[in-house]
């Protein structure tokens, strides 16, 4: 890597190796999701707790000062939202001249491997990186699961795989129950998982525990953040668990104590 990547890699992944995304772009396919509709009012509280904050150039213009401190990875993916039957056909919607002007230090681009549409969304994911490696800006390539695909490990290291392939410098996919660590071993880039839907916070921390002790690079987690009862809590539960050893037991106390 050449130094601008290293220092942006260094922004988002920290010297243990882990990492603490907090992702708030739900809303460029669902809209005011719920805990979003004001995201100036849910993030601001959080932002001291995560490592980097995940979202569009809308929301990063509408909703966060300019003088926050905090590494910003740009979502520049989307053209569908929830009401399409083929959701996350995604195609380019932010340049990479943009991302530079928001000052960002990394880009994310939804790849749906499997479906009808996959070639669109990776030849799209292709175009990106070679424009972002041109100036030095990582690339987190999303592994959407499309309908009927399921998410164990023979997919995910599919996926997963291809998306470093393509030349993403880490990648986001989910946690599977079996064989997780393949699906780390098998990918040449970091891996963070996905929070995904709403869970119980004992179950989500459960599954953020066993990812990075699987060899995941940490997590990029939204809804079972900002649509907690205690946001803050399980800001910091999450934390503790991904750089700080916590288990899972643990990691829920520090939940309870902020609730």
């Amino acid at each position: 890597m050449d130094w601008g990547m290293k220092n942006r890699m260094s922004k988002i992944i920290k010297s243990d190796g882990k990492t603490v995304m907090l992702a708030v772009d739900h809303g460029y396919f669902m809209g005011p999701t719920t805990g979003l509709e004001n995201i100036k009012r849910t993030v601001a509280p959080l932002l001291e707790y995560a490592d980097t904050l995940m979202l569009t150039r809308g929301a990063l213009r509408n909703y966060i000062e300019g003088d926050v401190d905090i590494p910003i990875v740009l979502r520049v993916s989307g053209g569908t939202s929830i009401l399409n039957k083929n959701l996350l056909h995604e195609g380019i919607t932010t340049s990479v001249e943009e991302a530079i002007r928001l000052n960002a230090s990394g880009i994310a681009f939804s790849i749906l491997v499997g479906a009808d549409f996959e070639r669109d969304t990776l030849l799209a994911f292709s175009q990106i990186v070679d424009e972002a490696e041109r100036y030095g800006i990582p690339t987190l390539a999303v592994t959407a699961v499309g309908k009927g695909l399921e998410r164990d490990a023979r997919y995910l290291s599919l996926a997963t795989r291809i998306g470093a392939e393509l030349g993403a410098r880490f990648v986001k996919t989910y946690y599977c129950e079996d064989d997780f660590e393949r699906v780390v071993e098998t990918s040449p880039v970091p891996v963070v998982i996905a929070g995904g839907k709403k869970v119980d916070e004992l179950a989500a921390l459960k599954i953020a525990y066993k990812a990075v002790s699987a060899g995941a690079a940490g997590v990029d987690m939204g809804r079972n953040i900002f649509q907690s009862d205690s946001p803050v809590g399980m800001m910091m539960a999450v934390k503790s668990i991904v750089h700080g050893g916590k288990n899972p037991e643990e990691a829920y106390e520090i939940y309870n104590s902020h609730r």
